[in-house]
C-alpha cells in the first residue's frame, strides 16, 4: 500500500464510527469472526480499545491484522483503522486511488 493510498483510506475513515470494540477479553475468536465479516462487508473498519483491555492499540492492531489478513491504515490513541479488500463486490479499489 502506497502512502497516497493510505492517506485516501485515512480520509475515508475520518468520519466513520468505530464498529468493533476490544475489551478485557482481548482479541478472541468471536471478535476475529466479527472483524472478518465486517471487512467483507465494508472493507474499511475502525476499532476502539476500551479501558481494561490487556494490550495497547498498536499491539491490538498488529494482532488483529495478522488474524484477519488485513492491513493497518492508522493507529491513534485507543483507536485504529484496518483495511482488507473484499473477495467479492469490492467497493474500494486501491489501484484507482
Amino acid at each position: 500500500m502506497t502512502t497516497k493510498q493510505r492517506a485516501k483510506l485515512r480520509s475515508m475513515a475520518n468520519t466513520m464510527e468505530a464498529i468493533l470494540h476490544i475489551g478485557k477479553e482481548g482479541i478472541s475468536d468471536n471478535l476475529c469472526k466479527q472483524a472478518w465479516d465486517a471487512l467483507e462487508a465494508r472493507e474499511l473498519i475502525k476499532v476502539t480499545l476500551q479501558k481494561g483491555a490487556p494490550m495497547d492499540a498498536r499491539e491490538a492492531c498488529e494482532q488483529l491484522c495478522a488474524r484477519v489478513h488485513a492491513e493497518p491504515v492508522q493507529c491513534i490513541g485507543n483507536r485504529f483503522v484496518i483495511y482488507r479488500q473484499a473477495r467479492e463486490n469490492s467497493k474500494i479499489k486501491l489501484e484507482e486511488l
